[in-house]
């Protein structure tokens, strides 16, 4: 559990009132890592929503072909910066993740667990369509950045 004041000082928890920040805080943790740490793999069951609090995270994707062997080095697909969420794919059905993300350096989280905040918003609806306002926002973000990459090695 973590202090509902770490969500007060957040852009990502502006929408939430003082009851879904409380709520929010419950299935909560704060964390520091060093850089290198690595918070999931592609692939993975995405168990938990990450909110970088300080520091950086990078997101790589690794090339498989079909007998999981890989192609060739990561990827790097995106960077995430203090106030960005990651690890998206724990309130995204079929909840399974599609980078790899690691610290690029110390770094500070808010790691919320998934399956709770999944269950969190079927009892609050508002705090659901809310929270999923601001995944569609970032995913978005990443789409567009995505794109812009895709079209810098096609010229």
């Amino acid at each position: 559990m973590v202090s509902p004041e770490l969500l007060r000082r957040s852009p990502f928890f502006a929408f939430t009132d003082e009851n879904q920040k409380k709520a929010v805080a419950m299935i909560s943790e704060e964390a520091a890592c060093d850089g290198g740490t690595v918070f999931f793999e592609e692939g993975q069951v995405a168990d938990a929503l990450y909110l970088l609090l300080e520091g950086s995270v990078d997101l790589f994707f690794r090339p498989h072909v079909e007998n999981g062997d890989q192609l060739r080095p990561d990827i790097l697909v995106g960077e995430i910066n203090p106030g960005e969420p990651f690890g998206l794919s724990a309130m995204i059905e079929p909840h399974i993740l599609t980078a790899t993300a690691t610290a690029s350096g110390p770094c500070r989280v808010l790691k919320m667990e998934g399956a709770a905040l999944r269950a969190l918003s079927e009892v609050d609806c508002r705090l659901g369509y809310l929270l999923m306002r601001q995944i569609a926002k970032a995913v978005g973000e990443r789409l567009h950045a995505a794109r812009l990459q895709l079209a810098a090695t096609r010229v």
